[in-house]
């Protein structure tokens, strides 16, 4: 791994900018999202001082205590699995949610949120039972239920597949994703215009099919400690 930051930075940076080549994209339609769960706010900050502002965190406790600590202005994205009864405290800390994972926590959501709340739902399209996520079956109903909330605004879905060595074996998993976002899109009528799929070791795989969103934790930060 590269020393500094910086350097990482722009060895993800590059690696977008050749996937968005390749896939016939424009650089500006994936967002980078980085991942600074475990990471102390001195990590946030000297990202911060590379340039980037949104980050995504997994835990509701570790987002409260490390966010007061890192600088104003960033923007902040909870991707990890939330329970109802935290929804309150997410609903204030996060500026969007990536992991609504049922109709039940979206209500909850909409409930707890003073302002419009962008979420995607979290879709297990692997089926893998240690996975969180909807069935692929169950999301148009969520759609159109979010549809009638006052707060929470359905932006698109996210996936984890399940992780694999080589990653030409998840584009099968992003492939099932995007078309099941094209199909709602078409039953539904309802605009999905993000995809959040791709962490480090598959980012290439994921905006060749159609991420707008990729969740860049180890490549940036080195090793979860």
């Amino acid at each position: 791994m590269n020393d500094t930051f910086e350097e990482r930075l722009e060895s993800v940076e590059r690696r977008i900018s050749a996937a968005c080549k390749k896939a016939g994209r424009d650089r500006d339609s994936v967002r980078l999202l980085a991942v600074s769960k475990t990471k102390p706010p001195e990590a946030v900050r000297e990202a911060a001082a590379c340039g980037l502002r949104l980050f995504g965190e997994n835990r509701i406790q570790e987002a409260q205590s490390k966010i007061q600590l890192c600088p104003s202005g960033l923007e902040w994205h909870l991707i990890g699995h939330l329970q109802t009864n935290k929804a309150k405290v997410a609903a204030r800390l996060f500026q969007m949610v990536h992991s609504v994972d049922s109709l039940k926590l979206l209500e909850a959501l909409d409930s707890h949120a003073a302002t419009p709340l962008p979420v995607l739902l979290q879709v297990n399209v692997s089926g893998e039972s240690a996975k969180f996520g909807m069935k692929p079956d169950e999301v148009a109903e969520v759609v159109e239920a979010a549809n009638r909330m006052g707060k929470c605004e359905v932006h698109g879905l996210m996936t984890i597949p399940p992780f694999a060595p080589d990653p030409e074996k998840t584009r099968v998993h992003f492939r099932a994703l995007r078309a099941l976002r094209d199909r709602l899109q078409q039953t539904t009528g309802t605009p999905l215009p993000e995809l959040s799929m791709g962490m480090s070791h598959d980012l290439e795989v994921a905006i060749e099919e159609g991420s707008t969103w990729v969740r860049i934790g180890t490549d940036l930060f080195g090793t979860r400690g």
